[in-house]
């Protein structure tokens, strides 16, 4: 090819030498000028041509994608681009990479300084779209988690009901500008009714080589205990447990406020203040809640982890939000008579929650317990009262994956699975157990309980899983339809697909 052009551009000086142009030759500088054009272009066509020979003979040596285990793909896509400092991604191999909200500023510096045309990248299971210059990325959202649940056992016949729920209908989006802005929107539709739940827009850069941050704003997801961080398609089990559910906020997971972020090589720390979550009352003050969530992971291997983690929040109630009642499911979500209550709480005025988290795993086996406490205080002098939960639980892989913990967040993410059922393997099959015990008895009409569940995940490629859990569980309610001693055993099935 290039001797070819060599001989075209040779031709083309010797015709134009050899014509007349207006019957009259050109000048000496006119034709070193025709010269000096035609070398920089055949320059420029030389430049092209080995760049498309080079990426042609990187395609040849590379294995097709499909060929590639989904460990050493989740690496290469982490990994920064040629030309760019080399940067120790902070999410592990075995989790799914993150989205354009979620990458951090290295990441997204790589990104955008490395554009090679319109791009769509297929990830799980939704494309990632990039815009020709690299400043603007958006990727689709989606979440449909479909619930099965059966409840035997009880010596109430109100509590023995066999139910179906949508745990989450969502669809959304996220994107950025640059390496620094970037946002997210979900909505969910699983009551059949649209709830707006997260939605943010934040701002992300580097305090030094090893430490960067984050700013967010909108309405966000609260950082709070380990499972009550990991979102609902994450959780190795149908529903997080009593220490995620009870020692929370009374305006629940989420509230529209600022967070800001620090994350380190093995550490990462959260604040926020949020007010109430979205509802469109505008006539009272909102409740405030200042939070804060940090963990470290002491020990940090290819292969095993260690990880330490605390949080709490304090909370100054509305005058609409002094209702203090809890009724708290332990059965399984949708099974709403199976449920520890407080009896009639009125009165609040403030809480505070708090809590530890200690766990981690080696090889395919992970552990995590959690504890934590909230108490209310109440108007007219009234004693406060005192909320406690606790949980063990546990997993193992069968199939030799690593527990799908995300170092940088502390919380769990949707797993890379190493032989997808879509390529024509088994799938990931891990096994769970948990024991969960809560308490409200500090008040006098205050129940207590706890549950016991098994249950299995088969995780048929990254974005979609079956699960089965078995509860075996006892209440103790002083108030209510269902009092005194109680128990039984609810069998609960999900089929769910993230995108």
């Amino acid at each position: 090819m290039m001797s070819s052009l060599l001989r075209g551009g040779s031709a083309a000086l010797a015709l134009i030498a050899a014509t007349p142009a207006l019957a009259q030759a050109p000048s000496a500088e006119e034709l070193a000028a025709l010269v000096k054009a035609q070398a920089a272009e055949i320059a420029a066509l030389k430049a092209r041509l080995d760049k498309i020979e080079g990426q042609a003979v990187a395609q040849n040596a590379a294995p097709a994608p499909a060929q590639q285990p989904a460990q050493q793909v989740a690496q290469q896509q982490a990994a920064p681009q040629a030309g760019q400092p080399l940067v120790i991604a902070p999410f592990a191999p075995q989790i799914v990479p993150p989205g354009p909200a979620d990458i951090d500023v290295a990441q997204a510096r790589a990104v955008a300084a490395n554009p090679s045309g319109v791009t769509t990248e297929w990830g799980a299971g939704l494309p990632v779209f990039r815009s020709a210059d690299g400043v603007f990325t958006y990727k689709p959202r989606g979440r449909i988690l479909v619930d099965v649940s059966s409840t035997m056992g009880s010596r109430y016949n109100g509590r023995n009901t066999t139910t179906t729920g949508m745990r989450a209908l969502r669809l959304g989006l996220e994107g950025g500008v640059g390496p620094h802005f970037f946002y997210q929107f979900e909505s969910d539709f699983s009551e059949n009714e649209v709830d707006i739940v997260t939605a943010f827009m934040g701002w992300r850069n580097r305090l030094s080589s090893k430490v960067d941050y984050d700013v967010r704003a909108g309405h966000l997801f609260n950082d709070r205990a380990f499972e009550g961080s990991t979102g609902s398609d994450s959780t190795p089990f149908l529903e997080r447990g009593v220490v995620s559910t009870a020692i929370i906020p009374q305006r629940g997971f989420y509230g529209i406020g600022i967070m800001g972020r620090m994350f380190g090589p093995n550490w990462h720390a959260s604040v926020s203040v949020t007010g109430d979550r979205v509802d469109g009352q505008q006539t009272t003050n909102d409740s405030r809640t200042a939070a804060f969530r940090a963990h470290w992971n002491p020990i940090k291997t290819d292969n095993s982890l260690l990880h330490v983690g605390a949080w709490g929040f304090d909370e100054a109630l509305s005058s609409a939000a002094t209702t203090l009642t809890r009724s708290t499911v332990i059965g399984g979500r949708f099974n709403g008579a199976v449920r520890v209550s407080t009896g009639e709480l009125l009165g609040g005025k403030s809480t505070t929650g708090y809590g530890v988290e200690l766990g981690g795993y080696t090889g395919g086996l992970w552990v995590m317990g959690e504890a934590g406490r909230r108490v209310a205080r109440l108007t007219g002098g009234r004693p406060d009262f005192e909320s406690k939960a606790w949980s063990v639980s546990s997993g193992f892989f069968l199939t030799g994956e690593l527990p799908p913990y995300n170092p940088r967040l502390g919380s769990f993410g949707q797993p890379n699975v190493l032989d997808p059922v879509l390529n024509g393997g088994s799938g990931a099959i891990e096994l769970t157990a948990r024991y969960e015990n809560l308490d409200y008895t500090d008040l006098v009409l205050g129940g207590d309980g706890w549950a016991a569940t098994l249950g299995v995940n088969w995780y048929l490629n990254s974005f979609t899983r079956i699960q089965l859990n078995g509860i075996h569980w006892r209440t103790n309610n002083r108030a209510g339809t269902f009092t005194g001693s109680d128990d039984g055993q609810t069998v609960s099935a999900r089929v769910g697909v993230t995108f």
